[in-house]
Parts: C-alpha cells; structure tokens; sequence
C-alpha cells in the first residue's frame, strides 16, 4: 500500500521518513554500450529476463542517430567516450566498449579511460578487430590497442585464435564468447522455410564502399574465369555508387571498367545501389548460394555471421579468424599474397557441397542467452 502525501508530511513533523534501499545484487546493472545502438550490442543482450542471473540495463541513444541509413550501414563517434561525458554522467556500473574509436587519438583513449578508473567504474573491451577494417596501415590502431587492452578491467573476444594472438601480444586472457546471430529470428524462420530454388547456383561479392581491408579486382578476376568453367553459375557484384560512378566520392575507375565490362560481356551481373535497408540486405544474401569475402586482412566478420542466419555459404580469406567464426570454404589471401588456385578450389568446394541450410532459430536463441549469461555474469564479477 502506498503512503498518501498528507501521512507522510505528518510522519515528517514527527520524525525523518525512513527509507529502505535495495540490496545491490537485486539492483540491475547499468552497462554503457560504445555504440550503443549496433546490432551486436542488442543481440548480446537476453530476449528475456534470466532465472537466477542479475538483470542488465544497457544505457541507450546516447550516440547521434543517422536516420537515411540502415542498421548495419551506421558509424558515429559515440559520445560515451568523451572523458567529460564519463565524468559528469553517475547513472552507469561499468562501460563495455565494442567498437566506434576509430578517430580517437591514443592520448585521448587513455585520458578515457583513466577516467572510468578515476569515477570507479569497470572497463570491459571485446576485441573484434585485431586488424581495423578500415585503416590500411595498421599503425594507429595497433596504437589504440596498446592503450585499450592493457587498460581493461577484462577482455572478451570472438575465436580462440584471436584470443590466443591476444596473449602472445599483450599477455593478457581474453574471455572467448561466439558473435551472436545478426538477423531477426521472424526473417530467419521465414526464409528457413522457403522451398528449395531451382534458379542457378549464384556467387556473390559485395564490394560495399570498398573498405581499406578489400582487395577486390584479383578476386573479381580470378571469379570470373572460375565461373566460366562451372555450368550454370551466375557471378553477381554489387557495390555502392560512391565506388562505381563517376561522380561518387569514392569512384574507383579501374573496378567500374572491368565490372561494366564484364556486364556488357555476361560474364557476371553488376549491381549499382545505396546502402541497403536491413530487409533489402537479408533479401539480397538470401538469394546467394554462396558469398566471397574479398578481404586482405581482418580479424572477424558479422557478414559472415548473416550468412550462417540465412543459409548462404561463406568462401573466406585466410586472414584474420574467419574459419573459427562457423564453416567456411578458404582460400589463401593475406595482404598482398593472393592464390587464385585456392579461391577456384574453394569456389568448386562450395558448388559441389551446395547451399548449406542456416543456423536454426533454436540454435541461435540458446546461443544468445549463453552469451547473455555469460556478459551479465562477467559484469557481476567485476562489480563484485
């Protein structure tokens, strides 16, 4: 029952109004996300409430939106790692930082941190990226490493390898929990239960904006010959306009001439667009037997991770730790080493094994609460 406001003014002419505070282990913990709104932060977080595991609040929007473009297609520097941001806001237990520090200098990531440490709140880093993906030197961030990794209060990564190149770097443990599922489970089931597809066997490559990592025109070749000699199989590219027309940003005229080329020729299919909306995307790599990583270098792969949602084989580079993320079919390319042999073996793998079917929903949502037990019992560890 609740006190009325007249029973408590006359409690108060009286004495002080006692008030009882819950213990803090039934208190929910209060976790800043950087970002805060990526797919992978929602994804780590349980569906539901977790029977005998303590409750975990994500902080939300406290990153500017970016309205005009999709989910995956988002990038912003998050406000939480502003120093003074950490300093005036009480309302967090500890911080999990994912990704989106890619502009800060290391000076400034170490005056953030020393932030956390100075207001008491625990710092919690997943290394997803041991190789940015968009710097194609790796000198600053390897920079950003050396202050982040040593700094957290624990570390989390995606594949043992990555876990174990963290050791021999740093000498520090990296908790290894598998990346979660990147596509809605209503979009899983729906095209888990399409019927089989008689159109021809499709091979994708998504040339997205030309990330520094990709390496695609030996890839693109090296495709387009294999193709010819399979029966029946398409080659499609897609790409943004920024990269593949002459007024874009980005435009790379030695790409766009060998792919029009190639369209003009039917030797593979081109095609042209914006970033797509999430269902545009899930549509896309659904019609896909098979998807080409054509990366140079990286660490892990949240493409990948769509694919094994939506049943679409993954031909992978040998880089980064591709392979330990789920089944893949590789090929040897590793900054400037590139075997165009491999990626036909690979190709003809994939052709001879067929579609793979996708992870299950089943599978995907008793994953998901592992990893989300696993964060809240991390989290609980470190405040304990």
């Amino acid at each position: 029952m609740r006190t009325s406001e007249e029973e408590v003014s006359s409690l108060s002419s009286r004495r002080e109004v006692e008030v009882e505070m819950p213990p803090e282990e039934s208190r929910p913990i209060r976790v800043a996300s950087v970002p805060a709104g990526h797919v992978y932060v929602s994804h780590i977080a349980p569906e539901e409430e977790l029977a005998g595991v303590r409750r975990v609040e994500r902080l939300r929007d406290p990153d500017p939106d970016a309205p005009d473009r999709p989910a995956q297609a988002r990038w912003w520097p998050p406000a939480m790692l502003d120093p003074a941001w950490v300093r005036a806001n009480r309302d967090f237990d500890l911080l999990h930082l994912q990704f989106g520090f890619d502009a800060r200098p290391p000076e400034q990531l170490a005056e953030w941190a020393e932030a956390l440490r100075e207001t008491g709140r625990p710092f919690v880093y997943t290394v997803h990226d041991l190789r940015n993906p968009h710097h194609r030197d790796r000198g600053l961030h390897d920079e950003q490493l050396d202050v982040l990794i040593p700094r957290a209060d624990a570390l989390v990564t995606l594949t043992p390898g990555a876990a174990a190149e963290i050791r021999a770097r740093w000498g520090r443990e990296a908790q290894v929990l598998p990346h979660p599922h990147v596509v809605d489970f209503e979009t899983m089931r729906r095209v888990a239960a399409q019927p089989p597809s008689s159109r021809p066997f499709r091979v994708g490559v998504h040339l997205k904006s030309l990330r520094a990592s990709m390496n695609p025109l030996p890839v693109l070749r090296a495709l387009e010959e294999a193709v010819g000699r399979l029966p029946g199989v398409v080659l499609q590219v897609n790409g943004h306009r920024d990269v593949l027309t002459e007024e874009g940003a980005h435009y790379d005229p030695e790409l766009t001439g060998f792919l029009r080329r190639g369209a003009e020729e039917g030797s593979l299919e081109l095609h042209v667009h914006d970033f797509l909306e999430d269902e545009q995307l899930w549509s896309y790599l659904s019609s896909l037997d098979v998807s080409v990583l054509p990366y140079r270098f990286g660490t892990h792969s949240g493409w990948l991770e769509a694919c094994r949602d939506l049943g679409t084989a993954v031909i992978a580079p040998s880089c980064g730790y591709y392979r330990e993320q789920g089944p893949v079919f590789e090929y040897v390319h590793e900054e400037e080493r590139f075997d165009a042999g491999s990626l036909e073996g690979a190709l003809r793998s994939a052709y001879d094994a067929g579609a793979p079917r996708p992870v299950t929903v089943q599978q995907r949502r008793a994953q998901r609460r592992a990893v989300a037990e696993a964060h809240a019992e991390l989290y609980e560890g470190l405040l304990r």
